[in-house]
């Protein structure tokens, strides 16, 4: 005989094990995620009872995902957080407030899922603080979307809260849920376990080749070996099932379960079947909304047959014995059975405590084009919306454009589906919403929508150049409907040119701008983001004279314009890369950069747009990169990293790579970049090529590998992008004249003056310098190199002020002042040294060796020093902040804080917040651990 954990679990050790493990290391305090993966009838639900009746002292909340074509935000979520929602008031504001909105609580801005995801992470946690809280989500594969999605991020950011979370999920229908994490996946039932299974069942023993038999056409699935043996004697067994007496059998094992139940439900009354009808149309199964709607259709809710049948259970809820047998009853009805059964439903729902439902039901119900129906879905599409729902809000208006009698409504409805659904990443559904759109009579206003939804798709899906014409025809159509989104639209086709297009070309950058400048657009409603277009249009079709002093003109108003709402702020998030990335590329404004990108940072964190955060705080790191605080520079792109993973976005290269080649780090970099250039020339972006030069140019020249320097400088200048040739240009003048190659240096210095010379800022002052000094000779060169180390001082670029030290002191040497090169080349050194730029700095070392100065290479750190999490969390408490306070500023619960705390405390040698101030002060930055920050990607 084979044990068993229940009496009706068999031959399941190693999964009861894994379950029996998560349960240990969750009363020892620690989070625990597990995905239980299997076909339909595996076992999977039957695992999760199992870990619900071993948990002992543990709070236990269930969702169950039940397949439904209606989406209602949240729903799932609500379900699984109503027995902790008295610890509602206990969150941080910006939480309780979004938890609100989204469960309908409150009125309010549409929140950010991200910050939903937060808020129920505080939630989880607090009541974690009586007891451990185990989470249990069954068909996790039919939860609505947006639920799916914030359970997912929860589990992603689990760390050190007593908090566990086991899901099941139905293959092959959910094989794209959940996806990296920890997974269990169940199979089949051995044949001895099975056949165990199968004699408890008919009562009897099997001989040994009928039972095999049996067990082999069941593939070992418990619910099948159980279902086709129900009310079936060992006799009716002994040659197996015969397809002729039972064509159920034959097809996979689901359908052959499923059908095995659509054939009981021809012995039942018809008033019964009516009324697993009902139940089955209605995925909350409320037994008095059950019991109402059966009024409405005239029929007693006789149960008893299907009880007894074994097919359903009553009570305060309706449960079916499994989903199967809910398909088998909805599916199994005609169109005309269940269009009865959904208005029924309707008629019996309130409409005043529950319109989405009713409006969804009533939907249901209709045979043919109803404006009342139409207009009922679409208010509720608004309040999913303003719930922050966007994919239910997609749903409910593609069901409002199917029932919409008159073709103009209708094709209004179907393009706010399509936009809907484009915003809930689903651009395929969306591109046959907006073909539907199309057919129908639009007005001009909705014309220049359609064309801008077009071209987002085709610049999501490719990062197409072909994606700024389109931008440009919905622009001048907004224009020519007075629409405020036309100059909006403008800055969106410039944006496009500048990440995926060229400069020049018909389909370029400055097409578009001096398409833009003529375009007479009206303006957009805030005047930082009308000046923003005017500069950059002013740049990129007057040139650098005229456009950088434009653009500086709307830099106080994106330092200060007020955000008065969500809307707002999120509009301003989609303005700052492309400022960011004018005012770093053409004004060499380090201050500019620091400014905008912490605003950025600053305001992502505020309203919890945690989609935005982490670009954001990528900008933010290459700002401290330029200071040399690589630790800093570090602790973002690792919370940047975190967060792109938590929330399902790839993670931002760009800094990682720059990092790495400022580190001098060829074996981490050069993975990276080959993939990067491979995916830039596979979708056509020329800003990633760009970016792609100028790393590399820094990485080899650091390395003093000038041929290859060169050779990559030579890409990022070559590009003809919007960004990343002037800091090229800077590292090929520096690769050309040590490669003896001074016709390609004075051609590169040449561009840069040229673009530089209207940025009159230090850092473009410094650049201009040093690279003239390179190709000077004695005391013009001796002078230039001053100048540059003084102004890249004044615009505060550090790794270039210490660069300059460097290349003085080479030239120094080389000119036989070995007592001032040696000042300056220690000078370097010690700043490299202190970055950990480490080719840098062995460059200086190098070149202080042939000085005759003795130096020594700098030791390993010890494996004690603190990760950029840990560094992060020890700053912020050293500052005053609460656990609670920095849990929300950086997205972890309190609970993760308080655990970094007490390693920082190991590790600092302290036992006490307050001495955090004075310990962090004596540590050096550089005891941030690299490996832990220069990540592949």
């Amino acid at each position: 005989m084979i044990a068993s954990p229940l009496p009706d679990l068999v031959g399941r050790h190693r999964e009861c094990a894994a379950l029996d493990d998560l349960l240990v290391g969750l009363r020892d305090g620690g989070s625990r995620v597990l995905v239980i993966r299997g076909e339909a009838g595996i076992g999977k639900s039957v695992l999760l009872k199992y870990v619900a009746a071993q948990a002992s002292r543990v709070k236990v909340t269930w969702a169950q995902g039940i397949e439904a074509d209606m989406e209602l935000p949240y729903a799932s979520l609500h379900q699984l957080c109503t027995p902790f929602l008295d610890e509602l008031d206990e969150l941080p504001e910006p939480q309780r407030d979004a938890l609100r909105v989204a469960f309908g609580m409150a009125a309010g801005d549409p929140p950010d899922r991200f910050l939903v995801g937060l808020a129920v992470l505080t939630l989880l946690t607090r009541a974690s603080e009586t007891r451990p809280v185990l989470v249990l989500v069954d068909d996790a594969q039919w939860l609505d979307q947006v639920s799916l999605q914030t359970l997912e991020f929860v589990a992603r950011r689990l760390l050190a809260e007593a908090v566990a979370m086991a899901f099941a999920v139905r293959d092959p229908e959910g094989q794209a849920a959940l996806n990296g994490l920890p997974a269990l996946r169940i199979h089949g039932l051995d044949t001895a376990a099975a056949g165990e299974l199968l004699e408890a069942a008919v009562g009897g023993r099997l001989e040994k080749r009928v039972r095999d038999r049996f067990v082999a056409e069941m593939h070992g699935n418990p619910l099948a070996l159980l279902e086709f043996s129900r009310g079936r004697s060992a006799a009716e067994l002994a040659y197996g099932l015969d397809s002729s007496s039972y064509p159920s059998v034959q097809g996979p094992v689901a359908s052959r379960v499923e059908r095995d139940f659509a054939g009981r439900l021809g012995s039942l009354p018809a008033a019964t079947r009516t009324l697993l009808l009902i139940a089955a149309a209605e995925p909350v199964g409320d037994a008095r909304l059950l019991v109402r709607a059966a009024a409405s259709l005239k029929i007693t809710p006789y149960a008893a047959p299907a009880k007894a049948a074994g097919l359903i259970e009553f009570g305060e809820s309706v449960r079916f014995r499994h989903p199967l047998v809910r398909s088998a009853v909805y599916h199994g009805a005609d169109p005309e059975e269940r269009r009865a059964a959904h208005r029924a439903l309707a008629e019996a729902t309130d409409p005043v405590l529950d319109p989405d439902r009713r409006a969804w039901h009533a939907a249901q119900a209709a045979d043919g084009p109803d404006e009342e129906v139409a207009a009922g879905l679409e208010q509720a599409a608004d309040r999913a919306r303003q719930r922050g729902g966007i994919a239910a809000e997609a749903v409910l208006l593609e069901r409002a454009a199917e029932v919409t009698p008159d073709p103009r409504p209708r094709g209004r409805r179907a393009l706010a589906a399509a936009e809907a659904h484009f915003s809930a990443a689903a651009p395929d559904r969306a591109t046959e919403l907006a073909t539907v759109a199309e057919l129908c009579p639009l007005s001009a206003l909705d014309r220049a929508r359609l064309a801008r939804l077009r071209a987002r798709i085709l610049f999501a899906r490719s990062r197409s150049d072909e994606a700024a014409p389109l931008l440009l025809e919905a622009a001048a159509q907004f224009t020519a409907a007075g629409s405020p989104l036309a100059r909006e639209t403008y800055l969106e086709a410039i944006s496009a040119t500048i990440f995926a297009g060229r400069v020049h070309g018909p389909t370029g950058a400055r097409a578009a701008a001096i398409a833009a400048r003529g375009s007479g657009a009206p303006p957009s409603g805030s005047k930082a983001a009308d000046l923003l277009l005017d500069g950059v249009a002013a740049l990129l079709a007057d040139g650098y004279e005229t456009g950088v002093p434009a653009l500086r003109c709307a830099l106080d108003l994106l330092e200060h314009e007020e955000l008065g709402t969500r809307e707002a702020a999120v509009r301003w998030l989609l303005l700052a890369p492309v400022a960011l990335e004018a005012f770093i590329h053409y004004a060499w404004d380090l201050h500019a950069w620091d400014t905008l990108a912490s605003r950025a940072v600053r305001l992502a964190r505020d309203i919890g747009a945690l989609g935005a955060l982490p670009p954001a705080l990528i900008y933010a790191g290459g700002v401290h990169i330029h200071y040399g605080d690589f630790a800093e520079a570090a602790r973002m792109i690792d919370e940047a990293d975190a967060l792109a993973a938590a929330t399902g976005h790839a993670p931002h290269k760009y800094a990682t790579l720059v990092l790495a080649a400022w580190r001098g780090k060829a074996d981490v970099a050069a993975a990276i970049v080959d993939e990067a250039r491979q995916t830039a020339e596979q979708r056509g972006e020329v800003s990633l090529l760009g970016a792609m030069g100028y790393i590399q140019g820094v990485l080899f020249n650091g390395l003093a590998r000038y041929e290859e320097a060169l050779e990559a400088a030579r890409t990022g200048i070559e590009h003809d992008g919007f960004n990343f040739t002037g800091l090229s240009l800077v590292e090929h003048v520096e690769a050309a004249t040590r490669c003896g190659e001074l016709d390609q240096a004075r051609a590169s210095l040449a561009r840069l003056v040229e673009l530089t010379r209207a940025a009159d800022s230090g850092w473009a002052r410094g650049a201009g310098a040093r690279s003239q000094a390179l190709l000077a000779d004695g005391d013009e060169a001796d002078r230039l190199y001053r100048t540059a180390i003084d102004e890249f001082g004044r615009g505060g670029v550090a790794v270039e002020v210490a660069r300059t030290h460097l290349l003085y002191g080479e030239w120094l040497r080389r000119d036989n002042r070995r007592s001032l090169a040696r000042e300056h080349l220690r000078t370097a050194h010690e700043m490299f040294d202190k970055m950990r730029a480490h080719a840098f700095a062995e460059r200086a070392r190098r070149e202080l060796l042939a000085t005759g100065e003795h130096v020594r290479a700098r030791e390993n750190k010890p494996t004690s020093a603190l990760t950029p999490q840990e560094s992060q969390v020890a700053t912020l408490a050293a500052d005053g902040m609460t656990n609670a306070r920095i849990g929300a500023e950086l997205f972890i619960s309190p609970h993760t804080v308080e655990w970094h705390l007490r390693k920082v405390y190991t590790k600092l040698g302290i036992n006490s917040r307050r001495a955090l101030p004075g310990a962090l002060a004596s540590a050096p930055a550089t005891d941030i651990r690299e490996e832990d920050t220069v990540r592949t990607g």
